[in-house]
């Protein structure tokens, strides 16, 4: 049986006040479509925890830098629901862009220093419209718990912040990272590169886990970071955005890894821009 979906606020929220009614609790999981098995994960992990799961699937306008980038985000809503349709999640939440961005909308959730890093140094304004859109959904939504992949780390983080700092009742939930078989991270940007490039891409997880290792011995971030960029040049990336060494508390630089601690990259290829991040 497909899942139903739902395009306006007024019927999301009919339908959850049937769930409260009936003292069922509700996740949520917030994404952008083309979904693949990183999602699926998260709908799964919902699905065991609650009474009641939403999916959303929103292409949000407002965390993409570029139009082009925007306009060539797949959008497979159809094959969505198909995939969403085993795991019996109870509604798929697809709203028209009117519902979350009204005519004369005027308001920006900006979190400050934690999204003035790593992707957010590269991509400005991006966590804005993370922040804004997530707001959004999770006072439409109403749930209980929003599941997030740790594969968007500092994402993750700045959702929690937005949960905490605006006092919103949901409790924000990080998952493992799914990986293919060669170890690159699940994204649905993984679908844009060639198949030479697809044979390359696993160069990343590779090196990072190399310096995760070296780390955990007591090494310093530098020179590995220095070797690593070059070897994944070397391997035909095109650019290493960064390659960074930060704690996972507040996301601040580390030299090594004597506290909790990730290894965050971004790194281009075949045009593509890849982000993975690992703990130490």
């Amino acid at each position: 049986m497909m899942v139903p979906i739902l395009r306006r606020k007024a019927a999301l929220r009919a339908a959850v006040a049937g769930w409260r009614a009936a003292g069922e609790t509700v996740a949520v999981v917030p994404t952008m479509g083309a979904l693949h098995e990183g999602h699926l994960s998260l709908a799964a992990a919902a699905k065991s925890d609650a009474d009641r799961v939403i999916v959303t699937i929103f292409v949000n306008p407002k965390q993409f830098n570029s139009q082009s980038d925007l306009d060539a985000y797949p959008r497979t809503e159809e094959s969505d629901a198909e995939k969403l349709a085993p795991l019996a999640v109870d509604a798929i939440y697809a709203p028209d862009p009117e519902e979350i961005y009204p005519d004369g909308f005027a308001t920006t959730v900006s979190v400050a220093a934690l999204t003035d890093i790593l992707c957010g140094a590269h991509r400005p304004g991006h966590f804005d419209g993370v922040a804004t859109v997530v707001s959004k959904l999770f006072l439409q939504t109403g749930a209980d718990r929003a599941f997030f992949g740790e594969k968007d780390f500092q994402q993750l983080q700045v959702v929690r912040r937005v949960a905490r700092d605006l006092d919103i009742p949901t409790e924000v939930v990080g998952c493992p990272t799914i990986r293919a078989e060669d170890g690159l991270a699940l994204s649905s940007r993984n679908g844009r590169l060639s198949d030479a490039a697809r044979a390359q891409a696993p160069a990343l997880y590779r090196e990072m886990t190399a310096i995760a290792a070296a780390l955990r011995s007591g090494a310093e971030a530098p020179p590995l970071i220095a070797r690593a960029t070059e070897a994944l040049i070397d391997a035909g990336f095109e650019r290493v955005e960064y390659l960074e060494l930060r704690a996972v508390a507040d996301l601040s630089p580390r030299i090594r890894a004597d506290t909790p601690a990730r290894l965050f990259a971004a790194a281009w290829l075949d045009g593509v821009r890849l982000i993975d991040n690992i703990a130490v």
